[in-house]
């Protein structure tokens, strides 16, 4: 089974199994990793923002126009940043590597 690494807010690294088929979002939300998804995935907001790895970005697929808009709402945008929801584990991500950004930015959350 592959696995993949999450750095979380502090540092601390998290290796832990990453079933192919299921996204990172789920897979931090298997693991305890704080990781938010408060449209549950649907790519309705950008609050499971990771940036992925330097070297791990290039195995993903391109990012879809719809998550582009999403990530352009994300908090601490880089370059490699993603939406956990919609990268999807394969083999090939075996030993993919994502940091979680400093904050999240809900705009879900009714004002």
């Amino acid at each position: 089974m592959p696995k993949m690494t999450f750095i979380d807010r502090e540092g601390n690294r998290h290796e832990v199994d990453a079933p192919v088929g299921l996204s990172v979002l789920e897979i931090a939300h298997r693991n305890k990793i704080d990781l938010e998804g408060a449209c549950e995935g649907s790519l309705a907001c950008s609050t499971c923002h990771v940036v992925v790895d330097a070297e791990d970005y290039d195995r993903l697929s391109d990012a879809s126009e719809d998550e582009e808009d999403m990530l352009d709402l994300a908090f601490g945008l880089t370059h490699t940043s993603r939406l956990g929801c919609q990268i999807i584990i394969t083999e090939e991500l075996d030993g993919l590597t994502v940091s979680l950004p400093a904050a999240t930015r809900n705009m879900m959350v009714d004002k």
